[in-house]
């Protein structure tokens, strides 16, 4: 039996070992976490603090359902209507403009008067009841509980919704502002008008003190309904209780209690006018049908009176009797569906199964009267003549008696209109603010920050794609030779110059002399002991020094391994390769001119250029000189072949620190009269692409490189965990 168990097992250790870098990123980057958590929170707290607190008032109504009292449907019709609860209906009438239009109409609502308070923190001030300082006034805001209360204030349509500002003068005067121009002045309880009569203001009452400034705004009608019906809401309470949830928020629990009963009052009358109003209509339609029906049953009497004085008194036999009661009742039946039928229309169409059912007993009785009609056609002519005089007679007396009850009903129902609206609670506003809620704020600010700083960090380190271990260099093709280990002793050393207008940080200290126990110093011995086999088959005892960008610490590798050599007992030269911009000057703290371009000029000679390094017995080094307009030409030329020639001769290693691969080709002129090559890369600064590409364009140039050195390797968790790269001290 073969059991493939392993491959799952590998897929956990490496969802682990994702999971476990992505711990390590938060957990290098717990500074930047933090911080961005605390601020996040903190917004979130001035943000609760500092904002406005909103008050709630609410009420509870009941909708009943309305039970049918039109005279005009009858008992069969109303059976058939179905009954559902209103609720739904009622609670859009409640958010209509109908309703809501009449309470910014009463309220003045589309007026809006705002006080000029200190940004951000002026309605938190206020709040706390801190007194005015000297700058309120001056700078024109208002404070405490200043106000100015509006009578009135009709402006032209093209100055609806606009913004202007009062400036209060006194406590009787104002000026008026807009867009920054003063349009004229105006007194309390008089209405002054201003931009040619265009914007009127009527001013009630002024209550602040001078210099305080309000912003006054008539919005259009449709725009403040629009505001209270977004601050209103309206829930039913269970499914199909009819028990309809009003509430209101408002900054002023009084104006939120205020404006909900007055809400409140609005909904209630307009629901028993409409009930009111139903019941009006349909006394219309039968006060103008009792003179119509009235003028036909004079006509039909007088017809049957007539034909029987020209016939003698024609009576009418008991088979004649019964057919025309039941001729009578059918069109008693007919017209009573007729009115039904007026009802069911103004709210069905005939498709509805209510009107449908009435259309077929409608026509059912159709086919019944019409079938008694075929009887009396086979009756004698006299008794035809009589019987039809007769029904009319009858139906019309039937149908005026009907008429005549229906409109004293339907009188009644006018005058006994309740509607189906019951206010249960009335309108009452909570004590406390219902928002913002403090804490939930702060913590959604916390969860979001945390959010937030997780994403920075992640992003971060999608776009950092610099080398994290040997393994990466390796798979290039180069060997590592050395992983030099990150030095905090080193970062007390360096000092930072600013360069084009950005800082840089360059060593300015022999670390393998002030301290050379650092873990630093012991990854270059290492280094030292790695390279004495990597050149046995080397041409010649030259090094070169490379990167593929600035920044990777070329010069301190070349500087501290050439001391750490030279501390074994050798003859050591470090030629500082680069005349553009090279450091080497700085860590032996000398000057930068009498260097090697002096010297491949033909202005000197090595050994009058060449400088000992005191501290260190055994090493000298050679600076980069005053920097040459021409420098890839000089190394190119014979006096460098020469200049090393000699210098291979009088040391026992010459280490070349040269320019960044990719920013110039002086590494590639110089790599081809050195024997040894290595690659300096930093941790976590030089892409794999980036190493790759400076192999290429030395390759290209004959130059081949030997090894690595993964420079700058900080202990972090990320790192640590995927890779398990850890550095040890040993003292």
């Amino acid at each position: 039996m073969n059991l493939n168990v392993p491959a799952p097992q590998a897929s956990k250790t490496s969802e682990d070992m994702e999971l476990g870098r992505i711990l390590g990123l938060l957990f290098d980057a717990k500074g930047l976490v933090v911080s961005l958590i605390v601020l996040f929170a903190l917004t979130g707290a001035a943000y609760a603090f500092f904002a406005t607190p909103i008050f709630r008032a609410d009420s509870l109504v009941q909708v009943e359902t309305k039970t049918p009292k039109n005279p005009l449907a009858d008992a069969t019709a109303s059976a058939m209507m179905p009954q559902l609860p209103p609720s739904r209906a009622e609670m859009q009438i409640m958010q209509s403009r109908m309703v809501l239009g009449k309470a910014v109409d009463l309220l003045n609502l589309d007026l809006r008067v705002e006080p000029v308070r200190v940004p951000v923190i002026g309605g938190f001030l206020h709040r706390q009841g801190i007194p005015a300082p000297t700058f309120a006034r001056k700078w024109g805001y208002a404070w405490g509980d200043d106000s100015v209360r509006l009578a009135g204030m009709p402006v032209a349509e093209s100055y609806l919704g606009r913004t202007f500002t009062l400036e209060v003068l006194d406590d009787q005067r104002y000026a008026l502002h807009y867009r920054g121009e003063r349009l004229g002045e105006g007194r309390v309880g008089e209405e002054s008008e201003f931009l040619d009569g265009s914007v009127g203001v009527e001013v009630a009452s002024i209550s602040a003190s001078p210099g305080a400034t309000f912003k006054l705004t008539h919005e259009q009608r449709v725009v403040a309904v629009d505001r209270v019906r977004d601050n209103f809401g309206v829930a039913e309470q269970g499914n199909g209780t009819g028990i309809i949830a009003w509430s209101l928020t408002n900054p002023s629990p009084e104006r939120a209690e205020r404006l909900l009963s007055t809400i409140g009052d609005i909904y209630v009358t307009q629901n028993i006018q409409r009930q009111s109003e139903e019941a009006r209509k349909s006394l219309e339609f039968l006060s103008k049908q009792v003179p119509e029906v009235r003028g036909e049953l004079s006509d039909a009497e007088g017809q049957l009176n007539a034909y029987r004085s020209d016939h003698n008194s024609v009576d009418i036999s008991m088979e004649t009797q019964s057919v025309l009661d039941r001729v009578v009742s059918l069109e008693t039946q007919l017209n009573e569906l007729e009115f039904s039928e007026a009802e069911i229309s103004r709210r069905f169409t005939p498709s509805h199964p209510t009107y449908a059912a009435l259309l077929e007993k409608k026509a059912q009785l159709n086919k019944e009267l019409a079938s008694l009609e075929d009887r009396i056609d086979g009756m004698p002519e006299t008794q035809q003549e009589v019987l039809r005089m007769q029904r009319d007679v009858t139906v019309n007396q039937a149908i005026y008696v009907q008429l005549r009850n229906k409109v004293q009903e339907m009188q009644i129902a006018e005058a006994s209109t309740v509607g189906n609206v019951r206010v249960l609670d009335d309108s009452e506003s909570f004590p406390r603010p219902v928002s913002p809620n403090k804490l939930m704020i702060i913590a959604l600010a916390t969860v979001i920050g945390a959010a937030f700083a997780v994403a920075v960090v992640m992003l971060r380190a999608m776009f950092n794609r610099g080398l994290e271990s040997p393994d990466q260099l390796e798979q290039l093709g180069l060997p590592v030779y050395a992983i030099v280990p990150k030095s905090d002793d080193q970062n007390k050393l360096n000092r930072r110059i600013r360069r084009g207008g950005l800082s840089q940080s360059v060593p300015a200290g022999l670390l393998a002399w002030h301290r050379p126990l650092d873990v630093s110093i012991e990854a270059l011995r290492s280094l030292r002991t790695s390279l004495h086999f990597a050149m046995l088959d080397s041409t010649d005892n030259r090094l070169m020094i490379t990167g593929p960008s600035p920044g990777v610490g070329k010069s301190f590798i070349a500087a501290n391994l050439a001391a750490v050599c030279a501390q074994n007992g050798q003859r050591v030269l470090v030629i500082d390769g680069d005349m553009r911009k090279g450091q080497m000057h700085k860590i032996f703290k000398g000057p930068s001119e009498d260097g090697l371009s002096e010297i491949l000029a033909g202005r000197h000679t090595l050994a009058e250029m060449v400088r000992p390094v005191e501290s260190v017995e055994g090493l000298e080094y050679l600076a980069r000189g005053v920097v040459p307009p021409n420098a890839s030409e000089l190394l190119a030329s014979s006096r460098f072949t020469e200049l090393l020639a000699t210098a291979s001769e009088r040391y026992d290693l010459v280490i070349v620190d040269s320019p960044p691969v990719l920013a110039v080709t002086d590494a590639t002129v110089i790599g081809k009269r050195v024997g040894t090559t290595l690659m300096v890369a930093r941790f976590q600064l030089n892409p794999p692409k980036e190493v790759e590409l400076a192999m290429r364009r030395l390759d290209t140039g004959g130059v081949r490189v030997k090894g690595a050195i993964l420079n700058g390797l900080e202990r972090k968790a990320a790192t640590a965990y995927t890779y398990g790269y850890y550095n040890y001290s040993y003292r």
